[in-house]
């Protein structure tokens, strides 16, 4: 018998990216304290943050046949608890080696969780034929906004990091099988082929340059949840609540314009919506790096968010809806370097903070977004309403 709400498929979509992401935002405003804990620099700080990369680039490479075999539903139903776990005993580590260790399996979790999620999205877009890929991630937004605006309120209460996140653990516990417990996996695009998917998901040229596309966004989005709440302290001495409320701040403006992104992209096409946002996420990241005033860096976290928020799932239906090779292998590829751009890259950059200063931690990201900007054309003109004959045609979509 399973248990939980009967939902549509769509809305079913949107509570895992919610849910999951709601999970994964908890760690973040918390950092400023769990720092203090362990007594380490932004570079010890940051090396110890790679082991969630390391193991998501694991999981990404290996996940597909494993999740294949187990199934779909069940994995899901079984990982987005156990992240919320595994988060939870991962902050009562006593140095930055503990730390990196027991973030690997984390990372696990988080790369086989990202790869069910934006492949679901993808099929359920195919079923309803429209768009749901930006809305989708507008939730994993809000998941993460509301995650940082609860750490920064708990934060600003002096309840420690280990209290705050086993707390978390029966809450995503419930809303699992409460909005999750009736989850049944949507159909592949097309049947899957007799021949074995490798395991390793080789990222052709075409997906390398989705890859640039993606990078600044990425590293940026990644910087402004590892760094925000650390920045404010480092800079401006703010109380815990306003530097937990950076990480909120910023998730919380992309969640509003991922949420709208959709209609952009169906009226303008997701190579003008893309350069449009990119140009947004070079001023807020100019902003945070010249700012002299709190207010005005929250400001600038705010249009990073924007900035940052429809690249990533554009890219992703780009490599799903290509034709060369099955979604799952594309889409496995991208994910695997730019999500793990999106978990390696900022954590690096604390050794950029320890050794220039926080402020370059985002500052060394504009020339990701010129890179970005000049790459931006791999997404395509027509939006999907128009594609989608041409698309029906090809084989492997």
């Amino acid at each position: 018998m399973r248990y939980g709400l009967e939902l549509p498929p769509h809305i079913r979509v949107f509570a895992a990216f919610f849910i999951y992401s709601f999970c994964l935002g908890s760690l973040y405003p918390r950092l400023p304290a769990i720092q203090t804990a362990m007594g380490v620099g932004e570079g010890g700080l940051g090396l110890a943050l790679v082991g969630s990369a390391i193991g998501t680039l694991i999981s990404l490479t290996f996940a597909t046949p494993i999740l294949d075999k187990v199934g779909y539903r069940r994995s899901l139903l079984v990982l987005v608890p156990v992240l919320s776990l595994l988060f939870a005993v991962a902050v009562l580590a006593s140095g930055p080696l503990q730390f990196f260790l027991l973030l690997l399996p984390v990372g696990m979790c988080i790369g086989a969780i990202e790869l069910i999620i934006n492949l679901e999205a993808d099929r359920t877009e195919a079923l309803l034929g429209r768009r749901i890929m930006n809305r989708a991630h507008a939730f994993w937004s809000f998941g993460f906004f509301s995650a940082g605006l609860a750490g920064a309120v708990i934060a600003q209460l002096g309840i420690s990091p280990a209290a705050h996140l086993f707390g978390m653990v029966p809450v995503v516990l419930l809303a699992t099988i409460l909005f999750l417990g009736k989850y049944n996996p949507a159909k592949h695009r097309v049947a899957p082929g007799p021949e074995k998917q490798p395991l390793f998901a080789r990222p052709s040229l075409a997906i390398m340059v989705l890859v640039a596309v993606t990078l600044s966004a990425m590293v940026l989005e990644g910087a402004g949840a590892d760094w925000s709440a650390i920045y404010m302290r480092n800079v401006f001495s703010v109380e815990p609540f306003i530097a937990g409320l950076a990480v909120a701040t910023g998730a919380g403006a992309q969640a509003l314009a991922r949420f709208f992104a959709d209609g952009f992209v169906e009226r303008f096409s997701p190579v003008l919506v893309a350069r449009t946002l990119l140009s947004v996420l070079g001023i807020g990241t100019l902003i945070v790096f010249f700012s002299p005033f709190p207010m005005l860096s929250l400001l600038g976290f705010a249009l990073m968010g924007v900035g940052t928020s429809a690249i990533f799932p554009l890219a992703m239906s780009a490599a799903a809806q290509r034709t060369d090779r099955p979604a799952a292998i594309n889409v496995a590829a991208l994910a695997q370097i730019s999500f793990v751009a999106f978990l390696l890259g900022p954590p690096l950059l604390g050794l950029v903070a320890e050794h220039f200063g926080i402020r370059w931690s985002f500052g060394v990201g504009i020339p990701l977004v010129i890179l970005s900007l000049v790459t931006a054309q791999a997404l395509g003109q027509k939006p999907m309403a128009e594609a989608a004959p041409a698309e029906q045609k090809a084989p492997g979509v």
